[in-house]
């Protein structure tokens, strides 16, 4: 990949830059964000992803309230690592005054009826983003690998999406690395992604690229030594195992939705068409 001009100064560390054009500020994120932060994982997912909603095309908001709902274990140990970043648009027109005076707000409510039975997906999607009245408008969470979820916590997010959980069991089956060769000993090692998501109005802008470069260097300048992340978008997939010199990212383990099968011989990810992959970052620069 070739280098990126990194002269937008707006970020945690005005030593590392990022690429961002220059309305955007990336910021570390606090408890105060982590409703704005839930919002944004949940829409993209529900509504827009290349996986979920076509898996499950009907009811996408009982299911997008249901995400939400169970959403905050997930989004929390993240925002609580002091790992987790977000881009924050520094020209955002509130579309409510009473948003502007709190510096932004969520405004979604389960129990207002949605449009997509009778508008389509993009009606009920444009609906809701109207109702996330806030600057916060990506984010890229992340926590030390030391600090592994727990399960149980997140059982009830994963019964949301029933092949999620799958899907991150076939990577680690198909993951042929010796565990010694890459796995944490200690904390400040290795850092795990989970949860990359921009806002629908906000794609096409580089926003996911520059973050992930930028959050390459961060990481390393902290001694980390590498960062792993589960991939289910080709851009994701595309900007973290082509990482930028002089760091190496390495897809460790994918699979084809379109041609996996079950022990029954089923293909469980029917109709989606989409490589589900695993890339591991090496941040050491000798290596």
């Amino acid at each position: 990949m070739p280098p990126t001009a990194n002269t937008n100064p707006l970020t945690p560390n005005p030593s590392n830059p990022s690429s961002l054009p220059p309305r955007y500020e990336i910021r570390k994120l606090g408890p105060e964000h982590s409703d704005w932060a839930q919002a944004i994982v949940i829409h993209s997912n529900i509504l827009h992803s290349p996986v979920w909603p076509v898996l499950y095309p009907t009811a996408l908001t009982a299911r997008l309230h249901a995400g939400k709902k169970n959403a905050p274990y997930l989004i929390d140990h993240q925002i609580t690592s002091g790992l987790s970043y977000g881009v924050f648009d520094t020209q955002y027109v509130f579309k409510r005054p009473e948003s502007a005076a709190t510096g932004g707000a969520l405004y979604w409510d389960e129990n207002e009826e949605g449009v997509q039975e009778t508008q389509g997906k993009d009606a009920e999607s444009a609906r809701l983003l109207q109702q996330m009245d806030f600057p916060l408008v990506s984010v890229a969470l992340s926590y030390d690998s030391i600090d592994a979820l727990d399960m149980e916590q997140l059982a009830p997010l994963l019964a949301v999406l029933h092949r999620f959980e799958l899907a991150y069991h076939i990577l680690d089956e198909r993951d042929q690395r010796d565990p010694e060769s890459w796995k944490a000993t200690a904390r400040g090692q290795v850092l795990f992604r989970n949860a990359t998501s921009t806002r629908r109005e906000y794609e096409g802008q580089g926003i996911v690229g520059g973050m992930a470069r930028w959050l390459m260097r961060e990481a390393a300048g902290m001694g980390f030594r590498g960062i792993q992340i589960e991939c289910f978008h080709d851009a994701v997939r595309r900007v973290w195992s082509r990482a930028e010199e002089p760091f190496r990212g390495v897809v460790v383990s994918e699979f084809e939705c379109a041609e996996w099968r079950n022990e029954e011989g089923g293909l469980e990810y029917k109709p989606v068409k989409q490589n589900m992959s695993k890339v591991y970052v090496d941040l050491r620069t000798g290596a």
